[in-house]
């Protein structure tokens, strides 16, 4: 036998350790009687056990192969089969990587399924598998309630909050689009490394600050402790220190090697979330085998010894003993079942490998966006609940206005439409926001639709995630751009993947309303005036929106609401501080970007672009706050080249609709883009290249975009940024020289 094939002693261990009679013993000995399950669960628990065992086996075996690609398995974490077996379906399940076994357990509560086969065209990453295509090796499924996760740590925490939140936020405004029962609770497992990650202390926080406000946050957060994190082990008690003294978080702590000991825990936990509504801890202790993944080589960093005394504590081991006391199974069973399962095994898996792999860029990308969830929009209230809800200001309506007072006007009649809305965030209930947009929402329409958030951007994005779940579109808001980086990998890494990863099946709707941008002279620095959009322009299938007035931020937030509703889209709706309050264009008291509320049908289109002038001399193309500069310098610019001109405001800076923009350049040969983000990463180099490379014209492009600087504070805050007057000198070099 090889010594370092751990997989093979595993095995072999099995059989031999059970014949010998030398399994090995629990501390806390009980016995059938002092569980609420019976001998039939037990043995379906075992059952499954031992299948998650095999399937880990079999694509060891396949990857050496070349067949399997990704094999990190649940060896070691078997007696998660135990919360597939308690826990119903209703309640969605947001899952460790080593969740194999709870997979196949819970999946016996419905008829007519085929886990194991499913499971096995995941590791073979076929386009038959039914919950990814082939994308990832993922557990997941729509019809036993878990959403696909691809290699957590920890970042599906914070939204398996929002999930749990939403539960009973739903059943109080009996929303029509929820998914999830009233009654149910949110289960979320990951390992005990992961506590330590940002995104899981943002989680736990996020549903004490919650629980503690006086909101219901039913979620059982599932800490499956191996004593690792690959190769780093974790400090002696560190779970059981940090986790059983937290206020408003219920600790509960349970052998995870011994079956009994982690049912009779687990019903306690779930019995205490689902009457309390209250976030649990439910720590789990067991090992890791095989280590970390495939290409994980323990002897590197355990000595033997230590890899020999894990194995011997097996949980299938542990298992074996308790079903043979408890006269459910004999050995002789208990070997014939082993055995029966490994054929059973090998024979769904070689059948795998002979599935359909995806091939081509196409079908890849096929499931990045989600279309036509939802057939109608809900229809536009009548006048005279849009007058009760606009108050005095619905006879101002047909006032010209500035983008902040149209946006608020905009979030009032969303929220009438779309019952389902939420609108949170760092201070835009009571106060209304730091600029006030979300003035009046909260007295409007109270704090089960209009609330503030804890100090964290992870929480905020997270939480809209898991809103999203349960048939909520949320509206959240990040109080400055700056901000949202703090929270990356919640946009990057899970909401935008999880239409991929799941064949459009699940998928995570919001409008992400961000105040940000620069121009705000003597205000904030980096932090506050920050101009980059760079994150947003490699993400696949993001809808990002950077209005310039009022009028237009308007329908294009409608189109927004109505893309998240109907498509499950999401969208980074950009709003450019600086013009928040802006009435003037050309001179003072001109009120030339102050802009009349739009009817409530009108809307831009995604893609849809809006034209000043029909000049051919020249064509400038911005967006937000360029635009309003290009716009200022245009009278100047036709002035000193005695011609007429043409200025674009892109509006959509994703779905830019590159066929539509050249035909409206039109014979004009000299294009200038402006664009206020730092010309390394911004959107305007992308337009430059899509314009070179799609225009049949010789034409001469030029960017003029922000200095590669982070903005200071003060007298020299704009320094760095296109303006008036480089607009000019720009656009006249081009004419004359492009």
């Amino acid at each position: 036998m090889n010594l370092f094939n751990r997989a093979e002693i595993i095995d072999q261990n099995f059989s031999n350790l059970l014949n010998n009679n030398t399994l090995p013993q629990s501390d806390k000995e009980l016995s059938l009687s002092d569980i609420s399950l019976g001998a039939n669960d037990l043995i379906s628990i075992f059952e499954s056990q031992i299948f998650s065992r095999h399937m880990d086996l079999k694509a060891r075996d396949l990857k050496e192969k070349g067949q399997c690609f990704y094999t990190i398995g649940s060896s070691g974490h078997e007696s998660n089969a135990v919360f597939g077996n308690i826990f119903p379906f209703s309640d969605i399940a947001f899952l460790h990587y080593r969740s194999g076994a709870f997979f196949i357990e819970r999946s016996k509560q419905l008829d007519g399924g085929t886990p194991l086969y499913d499971m096995a065209l995941s590791f073979m990453a076929s386009s038959d598998d039914p919950i990814s295509g082939g994308r990832h090796k993922v557990i997941g499924s729509k019809k036993l309630n878990i959403p696909p996760q691809t290699s957590t740590i920890a970042s599906h925490i914070p939204k398996a909050v929002g999930t749990a939140f939403s539960i009973d936020r739903a059943r109080d405004l009996d929303i029509k689009e929820r998914e999830l029962e009233k009654n149910s609770i949110v289960i979320c497992s990951f390992g005990d490394a992961s506590v330590n990650h940002a995104s899981a202390l943002s989680g736990f926080n996020t549903a004490r600050w919650v629980k503690s406000s006086g909101g219901n946050v039913p979620i059982v957060f599932i800490c499956e402790d191996n004593g690792y994190g690959i190769s780093v082990p974790t400090p002696r008690d560190w779970i059981s220190n940090t986790f059983s003294n937290q206020e408003n978080l219920k600790y509960f702590y349970c052998d995870g090697l011994n079956m009994l000991d982690t049912i009779n825990v687990t019903k306690e936990a779930e019995d205490y979330c689902r009457l309390t509504r209250s976030p649990v801890f439910l720590h789990m202790k067991t090992v890791r085998l095989m280590g970390h993944a495939g290409s994980d080589i323990e002897s590197s960093y355990l000595s033997i010894g230590q890899i020999e005394k894990t194995e011997k504590n097996d949980p299938l081991l542990h298992s074996a003993r308790i079903l043979i006391e408890n006269n459910c199974l004999s050995k002789d069973d208990i070997l014939k079942l082993y055995e029966k399962s490994r054929n059973r095994i090998h024979s769904i898996f070689e059948k795998a490998t002979t599935k359909p792999r995806i091939t081509e860029s196409s079908e890849v990308m096929d499931t990045i966006i989600s279309k036509d969830i939802k057939t109608d929009n809900p229809s536009i209230p009548n006048e005279k609940i849009r007058a009760s809800i606009f108050g005095k200001e619905y006879k101002r309506l047909d006032q010209p206005g500035h983008m902040a007072k149209l946006i608020n006007y905009a979030l009032k009649d969303i929220m009438l439409q779309y019952e389902n809305t939420l609108v949170f965030g760092e201070d835009v209930a009571q106060k209304g926001g730091v600029y006030h947009i979300t003035a009046d929402l909260y007295k409007k329409f109270t704090i089960r639709r209009v609330f503030n958030s804890p100090l964290d951007e992870t929480s905020i994005i997270g939480f809209a995630s898991g809103l999203a779940h349960n048939g909520f579109l949320p509206i959240p808001e990040i109080q400055f751009l700056a901000y949202l980086h703090n929270a990356e990998d919640q946009l990057r890494g899970e909401a935008a993947t999880l239409s991929f990863f799941s064949q459009g099946e699940y998928t995570n709707p919001m409008i992400i309303r961000i105040a940000g941008l620069a121009y705000q002279k003597g205000f904030g620095g980096h932090f506050h005036n920050d101009n980059s959009l760079t994150i947003f322009r490699d993400i696949p299938g993001l809808i990002l929106a950077c209005p310039s007035n009022g009028a237009d931020a308007v329908r294009m937030l409608r189109t927004a609401t109505r893309q998240s509703y109907k498509n499950g889209r999401i969208v980074v709706f950009v709003e450019p501080i600086a013009l928040y309050m802006v009435k003037d264009l050309h001179k003072s008291r001109d009120n030339k970007w102050c802009f009349k509320y739009p009817d409530n049908k009108e809307e831009l289109q995604l893609g849809e672009f809006v034209t000043y002038g029909r000049g051919r001399a020249l064509t400038i193309i911005s967006y937000g706050n360029g635009l309003y500069h290009s716009l200022k310098a245009q009278p100047e610019i036709e002035k000193q080249i005695k011609k007429k001109i043409k200025v674009i405001d892109l509006c959509w800076l994703s779905d830019i609709d590159i066929d539509s923009i050249i035909k409206e350049i039109g014979k004009s040969n000299k294009v200038l883009i402006v664009d206020e983000c730092r010309s390394s990463g911004c959107h305007g180099e992308g337009l430059m290249a899509l314009l070179y490379e799609n225009s049949k014209n010789n034409i001469s492009i030029k960017l003029h975009a922000a200095e590669d600087s982070f903005i200071p504070l003060g007298e020299a805050a704009t320094s760095t940024l296109p303006n008036y007057n480089t607009i000019i000198h720009h656009a006249i070099e081009l004419h004359k020289n492009g």
